[in-house]
């Protein structure tokens, strides 16, 4: 094949395949993939900026609203950092209800992704029964918190909302069926075909690859990374509770598919354990408007896996920097190594099988000046050299600091 036969194409920011603006440059022989170039900032919103500028109970709902589908995941990781920060102790009784949160969180997210994925591949049966099933986690989800996006359950110091045993029974009742549901949904990822030939050998992503691109969550379990937050550095109820961490090794989408749904029974194992030990007591202690100054990091495993939140208080009402890194933002150079010698039509599959949330991961890569006739990227260098011009304004030289 000659190199006329060379030549790259624009997918996104606006394309039919894509449910969030994102651009990718793909450089394709023919039918086959020769690299991928990912741009991000389609969806920059400014959140760890606008972070500096509000309160602390501001931001926890702000963070909150970065996705939400993993909503209740960076609420608490920017709690828990704040609370480290403050030296609150939290309630045993609202560390449950948060990992009882976190954990129909992780089976809504789960479901979903269960769905589109199915829908990817022309499988569109699966994506109307896993998202009608998807119904039974989400109604619970607004029985408890009041919401089923965005639940705002989450207060420095514990929980907004206590849960009641009619509650409890109700949420029983919701494992109930979707276990009867999931194992059905096993069945099909371990026997159906279709689902079997269409993801099996698609997307490789080696153990060792996996390391050395530092995927996260199902994507590197799938690829026999034996990592999971909650068990390496508990958070939460977590090291109060039994569960397995699900890995395969197969290496491909296929894998992550069982990652996925072997997930999903683990939660309803966990959420039952939750309910069944969860103690008495408040739910909240008293946290104080200004937080002391000092930094603190904090990890959470979000659905699609670790999610980070740092955050630096300066003794006042608000913080003085904030930064988030959501799993997405991890996991999407893996996409461009596992997308290469690939087919063009294994492009959707491939990408959804990390189940990206680019408005998680958007980061401003561009300056505009006043007039936006031109832009420009900016380099580590210039982005030092403007931050240092910033802070001299405001009476703070940090020329002198050598990187």
């Amino acid at each position: 094949m000659s190199d006329k036969n060379k030549f790259k194409i624009p997918i996104g920011p606006q394309h039919p395949a894509l449910k969030e603006p994102e651009s990718f440059s793909v450089a394709l022989k023919g039918e086959k993939i020769l690299g991928v170039d990912i741009r991000l900032g389609y969806n920059h919103r400014g959140v760890e900026k606008a972070c500096e500028e509000r309160t602390y109970i501001q931001d926890m709902y702000l963070v909150e609203r970065v996705c939400g589908i993993c909503s209740h995941s960076h609420s608490t990781c920017f709690v828990q950092a704040v609370e480290e920060i403050a030296g609150l102790q939290v309630p045993r009784r609202a560390l449950y209800i948060r990992t009882l949160v976190s954990e129909l969180e992780r089976i809504h997210s789960h479901l979903l992704w269960l769905g589109v994925a199915g829908h990817e591949i022309g499988f569109d049966t699966l994506l109307m029964y896993t998202w009608r099933d998807r119904e039974v986690v989400m109604d619970i989800l607004a029985e408890l918190t009041g919401n089923r996006v965005n639940y705002g359950m989450n207060t420095i110091g514990g929980v907004r909302r206590d849960i009641n045993p009619d509650q409890i029974k109700k949420v029983l009742k919701g494992m109930d069926i979707l276990e009867e549901r999931t194992k059905y949904y096993i069945e099909v990822a371990s026997k159906e075909t279709t689902v079997i030939k269409r993801l099996l050998g698609v997307g490789i992503l080696s153990h060792e690859d996996a390391l050395r691109l530092d995927a996260v969550g199902p994507t590197a379990r799938a690829s026999n990374v034996n990592r999971d937050v909650r068990r390496d550095d508990p958070y939460a109820a977590y090291s109060e509770v039994s569960f397995n961490v699900i890995t395969d090794d197969h290496n491909d989408i296929y894998g992550r598919t069982l990652v996925r749904v072997k997930e999903l029974m683990e939660a309803y194992k966990i959420v039952r354990q939750v309910l069944k030990d969860m103690p008495d007591g408040p739910i909240t202690v008293k946290a104080p408007r200004k937080i002391p100054a000092g930094e603190a990091t904090s990890r959470y495993e979000a659905p699609r896996g670790e999610d980070m939140h740092y955050v630096k208080s300066n003794g006042t009402e608000k913080p003085e920097r904030v930064k988030i890194r959501a799993p997405t933002l991890a996991n999407i150079q893996a996409v461009k190594h596992m997308l290469k010698d690939r087919f063009l039509a294994d492009m959707p599959i491939v990408i959804a099988a990390i189940d990206p949330c680019f408005s998680c991961t958007d980061r401003l890569i561009s300056i505009n000046d006043l007039d936006r006739t031109k832009s420009e990227i900016v380099t580590w260098e210039g982005l030092r050299d403007y931050s240092i011009k910033w802070y001299k304004e405001k009476g703070i030289d940090f020329s002198k600091v050598e990187i």
